[in-house]
């Protein structure tokens, strides 16, 4: 379960081209481009340009480079040429990336065009939500304590968290043990431990946190139409805290 220096050098590797993923799609003018325009442009800047593997393609059978969860997607929305992103969406992209045999995975929320500020609180605090589960991390602390801290700030904020999705170790495969809970007590669950890596990726809804999945198997929608946001980055436990392996350039740690 755990990685060896070694191994988490090769997984931060892949986490900064995953990185750069995220600052070419925050380059681009989004309003008007259909998600699965997105989805061939991440998947050529993958494969041309950083010479990697969209990890999520092929994997039990999804066809695409990404999964872009538009307004009240909450997960899993997969890319179509019809769906156009329009002024006022958000939309969650979410990646992975092998390179070197090592997968990194990561996803961003973003605000298309003039956002409403209902839609863009809800981000903000998603963001941060994340990051409360971050600083979480470090040696002696439990895996109760990261969803603790999540869904505390949600709650706080007036938001719910999706229960039927987690956050998941990962490095040579995709989804690796253990389940990472966006909900949880404190001091229960699995001791962390230096060198174990896995995902932190809540998803936060505005109303409740029902959610059902569409009849194409995957896209996963709020219950009650409202809208849901989500990010993630992929960490790995320290001997004194945590290193988050997907950091944008631009991203600071917030408490």
């Amino acid at each position: 379960m755990t990685k060896r220096p070694e191994e988490i050098a090769l997984l931060a590797e892949s986490g900064r081209l995953l990185a750069s993923v995220f600052g070419y799609l925050d380059r681009l003018n989004l309003i008007g481009m259909s998600t699965l325009q997105v989805n061939d442009m991440a998947e050529h800047f993958i494969v041309n340009e950083l010479k990697a593997r969209p990890a999520s393609k092929g994997q039990y059978g999804f066809a695409y480079a990404l999964n872009a969860s538009r307004n009240n997607v909450v997960c899993h929305g997969v890319p179509s040429a019809t769906e156009i992103l329009q002024n006022g969406d958000i939309v969650n992209f979410d990646i992975t990336l092998e390179k070197n045999g090592f997968i990194a995975d990561s996803s961003k929320t973003y605000l298309i065009g003039e956002v409403s500020l209902p839609a863009t609180r809800l981000v903000q605090v998603t963001y941060e939500a994340m990051w409360k589960g971050i600083n979480a991390v470090r040696p002696g602390n439990r895996l109760g304590d990261i969803g603790h801290a999540i869904e505390r700030h949600a709650r706080q904020n007036g938001y719910s968290v999706v229960r039927e999705y987690c956050g998941h170790g990962i490095g040579r495969e995709m989804h690796e043990p253990p389940e990472v809970l966006h909900w949880g007590r404190p001091r229960t669950g699995l001791l962390l431990r230096e060198g174990m890596v896995f995902t932190i990726e809540p998803m936060i809804n505005q109303g409740r946190d029902a959610v059902r999945t569409k009849g194409d198997g995957w896209t996963v929608v709020t219950l009650d139409g409202t809208l849901s946001a989500q990010f993630e980055h992929t960490v790995a436990v320290t001997r004194d805290g945590v290193q988050v392996l997907t950091l944008r350039p631009e991203e600071r740690p917030t408490g």
